[in-house]
């Protein structure tokens, strides 16, 4: 795979959170669309979409299309990050402990996970 793009209303807000999230670095940059690399071959981009609505966690009424899973060595030192960078923790937690939910600042469902 060579990436996967995150459809968002503005993407230098997401593409800063997950970069600061993960320590990939700026790849390209433009109002419309931008993309995060750290030279594994598969990068994260994001594109404005206008009229972009979340998606709503856990309901589907907006469905989440996907969601990504990122590996912590912590779980608490990386959901306190993910948190001052502008995430939110749904009430909504399934998987006992082995994995955390949290939604970007544009609404996407993503998962830390200690395996």
């Amino acid at each position: 795979m060579r990436g996967v793009t995150l459809d968002c209303a503005d993407p230098q807000v997401l593409a800063g959170f997950y970069g600061a999230l993960t320590g990939m670095r700026e790849l390209f940059s433009t109002d419309e669309c931008g993309a995060l690399t750290d030279d594994s071959g598969c990068d994260l981009g994001f594109q404005r979409v206008d009229g972009y609505r979340a998606p709503q966690w856990p309901g589907q009424d907006v469905p989440q299309q996907f969601h990504l899973d990122f590996r912590a060595d912590d779980l608490d030192a990386m959901e306190e990050l993910a948190l001052e960078l502008g995430a939110a923790k749904p009430a909504h937690q399934p998987g006992d402990g082995r994995w955390r939910v949290l939604l970007d600042p544009a609404g996407h469902p993503f998962c830390l996970t200690s395996t």
